[in-house]
């Protein structure tokens, strides 16, 4: 199980990613839009944990706009360790910044966060599915490919844990 803290983005943008989702699933590919009864939203993961406590995280990021409205540019597609297949951002100073001060402010308050979001680990990205069939990953990067690039804005900050039912705007 993991929990997060996501930025979410702008309807437009959310709705071409929904868009990718639904083409990957005609083509046989289980994207982030079936799990946990499809609360899944497109979304940027800034900081990951096995858990998170909602209040914990909240009094840790007191006074930090985690929804700042920043600007998001989808350029690429990829695909990390066990066929995880994600759209790709490019790596803005200010993107970079935002996700170093979040985590720091978590690792300050003692909420420690997977690895892989530590600020120089930490890939920008929105997922799109957890684990593409090895017969179908080249056409399903292909679809993703035909979206891009999407230009998003973040419009909201959440930490969500959709296995554990949990779900808190920042």
């Amino acid at each position: 199980m993991v929990a997060s803290i996501e930025l979410h983005l702008d309807e437009r943008s959310t709705r071409r990613i929904r868009v990718l989702w639904d083409l990957l699933e005609d083509l046989g590919v289980q994207t982030l839009r079936t799990p946990h009864d499809g609360k899944h939203r497109p979304h940027v993961s800034l900081v990951a944990a096995r858990a998170l406590d909602p209040a914990a995280v909240a009094a840790a990021l007191a006074g930090v706009d985690v929804a700042a409205p920043l600007r998001l540019n989808f350029q690429f597609a990829g695909v990390f360790v066990g066929r995880v297949v994600f759209l790709g951002l490019a790596p803005t100073p200010e993107l970079m910044r935002h996700q170093a001060l979040v985590w720091q402010r978590l690792a300050d308050a003692g909420i420690a966060s997977l690895p892989l979001y530590n600020p120089g680990e930490w890939v920008p990205h929105c997922t799109v599915s957890m684990r593409v069939p090895r017969p179908i990953l080249t056409e399903a990067l292909r679809r993703c490919l035909e979206v891009l690039p999407i230009e998003a804005t973040v419009t909201r900050a959440a930490v969500a844990d959709y296995a554990r039912d949990i779900y808190r705007e920042l």
